[in-house]
């Protein structure tokens, strides 16, 4: 079923449905899920298996990934060193079902996530992955993040080449290994189907919208996170 979240936090902001005064007044507490605690950075290993191909001669490269709402994976990477531009959207399903109204359905294969372009020079593929593992969403929740209920909001990669997937696809094996997690990851490593941006209203949603109830208790936190957990990578 939808999350209770979905309809009133998320299409308020899109659509003005209902007032954040009514979330504020107890709707949004009452949609609260309990999580599991996240894993601490300072406790995830770096990866074993890096990209033998960081920095080279490409000037940018580009990664794609879910883990919930994709307004505060958009946040946070925004907050991550080298990295140039983040955009939220669809991936995973077919370009023709790409928008809010039919993937907020939870049957169209896609999930919500973030096109992430960085400077490979100035951060590495392996870095990124590991602040999406550490602060960015909590990695064993299964079809879900929170309040958010559905495949939408699974945890997913989605490698753009061999290279990407052979990292991801090792990490994942390399911190179930180390028992960092409470929980085995749920995140998946899915063949890449492209990517579509999502409408405007979702882009920068977090800083154009730094008072929304949602923003404030599920997505300030992360980059909150970011700041603390990875000084050397925050701006």
């Amino acid at each position: 079923m939808p999350s209770p979240l979905q309809p009133l936090a998320r299409r308020a902001a899109a659509g003005g449905l209902i007032t954040a005064g009514l979330l504020a007044a107890g709707l949004l507490a009452a949609a609260v899920v309990p999580r599991l605690q996240a894993a601490s950075a300072k406790d995830l290993p770096d990866p074993a298996v890096v990209e033998t191909s960081a920095g080279g001669s490409t000037a940018t490269a580009t990664a794609v990934l879910a883990g919930g709402c994709f307004w505060g994976m958009e946040a946070v990477f925004e907050h991550v060193k080298g990295v140039t531009e983040v955009v939220t959207g669809y991936a995973g399903g077919p370009a023709a079902t790409a928008d809010y109204e039919q993937v907020s359905n939870g049957n169209t294969g896609h999930a919500e996530g973030i096109r992430i372009t960085y400077d490979p020079a100035k951060v590495s593929y392996g870095q990124l992955l590991k602040v999406f593992f550490a602060v960015a969403h909590d990695p064993t929740e299964l079809n879900r993040q929170g309040p958010d209920v559905g495949s939408q909001y699974r945890s997913a990669i989605f490698p753009a080449d061999p290279e990407q997937r052979r990292v991801a696809t090792a990490y994942i094996v390399q911190l179930n290994r180390s028992g960092v997690f409470p929980q085995p990851i749920a995140t998946t490593v899915e063949t890449w189907r492209g990517f579509t941006p999502a409408e405007a209203y979702h882009q920068d949603f977090v800083a154009r919208n730094p008072t929304h109830p949602y923003v404030v208790f599920h997505d300030k936190p992360k980059v909150a996170r970011l700041e603390a957990e990875f000084p050397g990578l925050y701006r």
